[in-house]
């Protein structure tokens, strides 16, 4: 990951070229590489081959629609994505930050709010990946190797998605210590993110599905009520 936006490489994805132009402008004055794609094909191409630092990625696309791209993009690559858009409903930012993306931006957007934006998320990916430290975490279920996060269940790959890696890594580093879901969102999110809270819960829900044996009884990850969450098992 790029720390220094002189290095970072920024992939805008926006099929309206003006306002397209008007982002690579920004990011090239705050001194980002950037490289454009008009739909999600060409988006999609130019990961293999340019292998950004972040995406900025427009949820209206005239082939693959954002959400889904999002998803894919996902699947293989661990980068921050904001979405720019013009649905500007709550409903609307819930469904994209639930798709995994790690910023919601609204059309009509002020360029500089956006360079900022995409400031603040290489920071935190960056100090996420300085925090890294190695090591690993096992019983006779679940195994997880906090240096390339590999999660396995009874040795089977277990397909998690970045966020719901790093909910469970900063459970994991601090075992049996109880976090508030306004402390695992800023953790996580950030405040500079325009989400909801319950985007918190959602991602646990999902996490105790993918490594609970049984996840309305949860081994792993606990609800502590009235104060949050935290993680108790014997390693």
């Amino acid at each position: 990951m790029a720390e220094e936006s002189k290095t970072a490489k920024i992939l805008i994805v926006e099929d309206e070229a003006e306002i397209r132009r008007l982002i690579v402008l920004y990011m090239l004055n705050a001194g980002f590489q950037a490289v454009t794609a008009e739909d999600g094909k060409q988006a999609l191409e130019l990961l293999e081959r340019e292998r950004p630092d972040l995406i900025v990625l427009d949820i209206l696309l005239p082939d693959i629609d954002g959400l889904e791209l999002c998803g894919i993009v996902r699947r293989s690559w661990d980068i921050p994505v904001i979405f720019v858009s013009c649905k500007r409903e709550s409903e609307d930012v819930i469904s994209g930050l639930e798709a995994e993306a790690d910023d919601y931006v609204t059309k009509p957007f002020d360029p500089a709010v956006l360079v900022a934006r995409v400031k603040a998320n290489l920071r935190r990916a960056s100090r996420r990946d300085k925090n890294d430290d190695g090591g690993e975490w096992k019983d006779e279920r679940l195994y997880v190797n906090l240096l390339s996060f590999e999660v396995l269940i009874h040795g089977q790959p277990v397909p998690l998605l970045p966020k719901e890696r790093q909910l469970l890594l900063l459970l994991l580093k601090h075992p049996n210590q109880v976090f508030s879901v306004e402390q695992m969102y800023e953790r996580i999110w950030g405040w500079e993110s325009v989400s909801d809270e319950r985007t918190v819960m959602v991602h646990i829900s999902n996490l105790r599905k993918k490594i609970e044996a049984d996840p309305a009884s949860p081994k792993y990850i606990h609800t502590v009520r009235g104060f949050g969450y935290k993680f108790q098992g014997e390693g």
